[in-house]
């Protein structure tokens, strides 16, 4: 029987038998958001009339017995920061409210051609500058495991959705973890292809050579079947790989471990590691090793420095990026800018468009990149980057993947890190280097921390290409702890079918 609980590929499998169509799918899932999301707070805006009208087109073609594409007719939330044409898309921040595209990103494209149904747009820290959603202009998302944390970030909103039952897949996007961090602190699937496999265009940019679209699901198989379908060369993209992309489903489905060589990064364990998260950790890479695997301690010295070069590099495309929201050609403009000069407008609209998080990173950006200081702060850090790319290229003439937690901590409460932007950066340490590397990562729930029974992930990095080993390993491990817990782990989630808990009524904000 279908419900909100079945994963992806078993409700693909009833819209092929015929046993549910999309359309009540789909509604469905409305009802459930409808139920849930004035606590959980993951969707910003819900185009419910146009996903209906696609579903019943869905269902129309299956009826006269079109061929279809395996997702087809399965609902997704969609992170707001991909463009999406005559939808709202706001990044996450007042500069672009209301504002609705005239075309759709290359990743929207995809979806569509597949059949997909969009239910909407999630929450997200601002322009993707975050680690727990805090950030947005229109309030934070709430983890689903605890209504008092954070279901992390940028990405906060879209992961919330999948932990929540509100949408079976989503899709994220990931600049330092922004992906992978979310799933690690919601018990979800997370995963950032390798940087030039799924297209930019039409994701309005944060940060241009670190900024990456990828899958969102509850199992690794889901992820697989959504990562094949927004996966490719796209000529309007300059940055993307004209190459075929690796069978990742094949992998899912595979997920066979024995005789391969797993890397252990020193450097991702130890002081300020949660301990629930080491043991979780330690008691994957266990069951790793009894499937067949062989683990290799590896040091990579130079990832020590990745926060540091990202928190210079990210900036620093970001103040450039960020300069065309000028309030002259789109966007907000404050109406109280009548009669000055064009560059108070820029300066009253920026002022009260951008965040804190935001303002603080253009302005650490422009530093870095100034006259006088270019070679010492971003020069050095691009000098760093490097370093980190040999690194893995090393660990990886010895072993298949690596592996580290994702997260050094379980999911924070709420508030707890808004003060202290250099604790919140720590966030995305283990995450940071792929993004700088450019290669593929996933994160896949490992258990439950014992301080606070709160999901940890475990990180998977493969070389530039090789994502679907990423999904090889994936699935092996996933298959022994879904085995070890009897399911899901989603299904531990404290009042799963309500989860608005203490925010019953009290709104989305």
């Amino acid at each position: 029987m279908t419900s909100i609980f079945s994963t992806a590929s078993e409700m693909a499998e009833s819209l092929k038998q015929k046993e549910i169509s999309s359309v009540e799918l789909v509604q469905m899932h409305y009802d459930r958001i409808e139920k849930v999301d004035s606590g959980v707070h993951a969707f910003l805006h819900l185009d419910k009339a146009g996903a209906l009208a696609k579903a019943k087109i869905i269902d129309d073609k299956r009826a006269a017995g079109e061929k279809l594409s395996p997702l087809a007719g399965i609902p997704l939330a969609l992170k707001d920061v991909l463009t999406q044409k005559n939808q709202p898309t706001t990044c996450g921040s007042k500069i672009l409210e209301n504002w609705r595209p005239p075309y759709d990103s290359t990743v929207v494209e995809r979806l569509n051609a597949n059949d997909v149904v969009i239910l909407g747009k999630t929450n997200m820290d601002e322009f993707a500058m975050g680690s727990s959603t805090e950030n947005s202009a229109y309030g934070p998302s709430r983890n689903p495991w605890d209504l008092t944390r954070i279901p992390g970030g940028s990405g906060g909103g879209s992961s919330a959705s999948l932990a929540a039952f509100e949408a079976p897949l989503a899709i994220g996007t990931d600049t330092g973890g922004s992906i992978r961090q979310p799933a690690a602190v919601t018990g979800t699937v997370g995963v950032k292809p390798t940087y030039g496999t799924v297209s930019r265009y039409g994701l309005i940019a944060f940060s241009s050579s670190l900024d990456q679209a990828g899958p969102c699901a509850r199992t690794v198989l889901d992820a697989a079947l959504l990562h094949q379908v927004i996966a490719g060369y796209d000529e309007k993209d300059s940055t993307s790989i004209n190459q075929p992309i690796p069978d990742v489903v094949a992998a899912a489905k595979k997920g066979e471990v024995k005789g391969i060589k797993i890397g252990v990064v020193k450097e991702f364990q130890g002081e300020g590691y949660q301990k629930g998260v080491l043991n979780r950790f330690q008691e994957s890479l266990d069951i790793l090793v009894n499937l067949g695997a062989e683990l290799v301690e590896l040091s990579c010295p130079s990832f020590d420095y990745a926060l540091a070069a990202y928190y210079l590099i990210a900036p620093s495309e970001a103040s450039s990026n960020l300069a065309r929201f000028d309030a002259m050609r789109y966007g907000l403009r404050i109406s109280e800018t009548a009669g000055q000069s064009a560059e108070e407008v820029m300066r009253i609209t920026r002022g009260k468009g951008f965040g804190p998080e935001v303002k603080r990173r253009i302005m650490l950006g422009t530093y870095a990149l100034s006259s006088g200081y270019y070679d010492a702060y971003y020069g050095s850090a691009l000098k760093v980057r490097t370093l980190i790319k040999r690194d893995f290229e090393k660990a990886f003439s010895q072993v298949d993947v690596l592996v580290s937690p994702t997260a050094p901590t379980t999911a924070f409460k709420i508030g707890e890190k808004a003060n202290d932007p250099l604790a919140m950066y720590l966030n995305d340490i283990c995450t940071i280097p792929t993004n700088l590397a450019g290669i593929g990562g996933m994160s896949l729930p490992a258990g439950l921390a014992e301080e606070d029974n709160l999901p940890v992930g475990f990180q998977i990095m493969a070389p530039v290409m090789q994502d679907d080993r990423l999904y090889n390993v994936g699935a092996a491990l996933e298959r022994a702890l879904h085995e070890k817990w009897g399911g899901n782990i989603l299904k531990q989630i404290p009042d799963l079918n309500n989860l608005v808990g203490i925010f019953a009524g009290k709104g989305s904000n």
